[in-house]
């Protein structure tokens, strides 16, 4: 018996989740996403890529939106995961005080520095090991320990002392006081080793944002620390993880159904964000191909300008005059991504990053198979 085959209005049909005034419906397509009974749904190559396609949006230093379409939600979800909690980045895991007489707790201000975002080279980050510390009774030398591959060291020596240009009606303290606000700008980058090849100039490693507060001091107080930055994953602690956010949506889907004239046109229009929704004159073409128009030639009709903007609020569907006459939805393999990257890496990037790790984790899951089956 030959394979069923859909029919294109089914085939968008299935695109749909619906959303309606009080519940969203048509979530799960099928038992296994994506086949459906009597229909053949063999994978190619060829076929996935006529279907999947990259859609940019916004590409900016530490932000960008793009659109993956053609995809399965367990996949965009792994992507998501992945650039949060298992592309490597930089940060200070170890902090050895040797003067605090500030106000801040030891351990506070470690925290501090610890959540302080870092960025330098790519190339040095890739080429650094991971750290593997010595255990107790263990010789730390060979890859366990730090060494050049695997810790960057960075410095804080900062004292406040008074500036004795100041005016004496002068009320603000860092006028007042030399280094009374310790920023991030002032931690120093010390190279050791084969790091000078790797982390120099731009490259080199330095906070994210140089204005970071990390402390503030009076004449006398002193911060003098030395501070052992690791490679890490977000799995581990937030503060490895390169973005503040990566998120994504359903592309949303609006289908006026019946024809929205007049003063209900404009009232429509106003239950979408700015630019959703757009009004436009009836014209004769209008009348001959739907009677509805008839009679209304010049007023204003609603008609759906940029579905991408709109924030499914509902809120069309709480009213009477609209009903049956549009119908809400969202494409279920168009997904909107956006990521912001806290510094180390460039927001595009950070994508291209967690497909690296995505392949490494399925030639893995492969070479296991492979054993297990032998």
């Amino acid at each position: 018996m030959a394979p069923l085959v859909p029919s294109h209005e089914e085939l968008e049909r299935r695109r749909i989740v619906d959303i309606n005034a009080e519940t969203v419906t048509n979530i799960p397509s099928t038992d296994f996403p994506g086949h459906w009974p009597g229909e053949s749904h063999e994978w190619s190559l060829e076929k996935f890529r006529d279907g999947f396609h990259v859609e940019f949006h916004q590409n900016k230093q530490f932000e960008s939106s793009f659109s993956l379409i053609g995809v399965d939600a367990s996949i965009a979800n792994a992507f998501r995961r992945i650039v949060m909690a298992e592309v490597p980045t930089l940060a200070i895991e170890y902090v050895f005080v040797h003067n605090n007489t500030s106000v801040i707790q030891d351990e506070v201000l470690a925290q501090r520095l610890g959540l302080i975002p870092l960025k330098g080279s790519v190339d040095g980050l890739n080429w650094m090991r991971w750290y593997k510390k010595a255990l107790d009774g263990e010789d730390s030398g060979g890859e366990q320990g730090p060494a050049d591959f695997n810790t960057v060291v960075l410095r804080l020596d900062v004292e406040c002392t008074t500036n004795p240009n100041a005016s004496r009606d002068e009320q603000d303290p860092r006028k007042l006081y030399k280094n009374a606000h310790v920023y991030a700008k002032d931690i120093v980058f010390h190279p050791v080793g084969r790091q000078e090849h790797y982390f120099v100039d731009e490259g080199a490693i330095q906070p994210v944002n140089p204005d970071i507060l990390v402390a503030k001091l009076r004449p006398g107080q002193k911060l003098e620390m030395e501070m052992h930055c690791i490679k890490g994953i977000g799995a581990d602690h937030a503060k490895f993880s390169p973005v503040a956010t990566a998120t994504y949506r359903l592309m949303p889907d609006i289908k006026i159904l019946r024809p929205i004239i007049g003063d209900d046109a404009k009232k429509f229009a106003k239950c979408f964000p700015k630019g959703v929704i757009a009004l436009e004159p009836i014209t004769a073409e209008d009348e001959r191909n739907d009677s509805e128009y008839r009679g209304h030639r010049g007023e204003d009709k609603a008609v759906v300008r940029d579905a991408f903007n709109d924030t499914v609020s509902r809120e069309c569907l709480r009213h009477e005059e609209f009903q049956g006459k549009v119908k809400l939805g969202r494409l279920r393999d168009h997904f909107i991504f956006n990521i912001e990257s806290t510094g180390q890496f460039d927001s595009d990037v950070l994508f291209l990053e967690s497909v690296k790790v995505l392949k490494l984790k399925c030639a893995r899951w492969k070479r296991g198979l492979t054993d297990l089956i032998r």
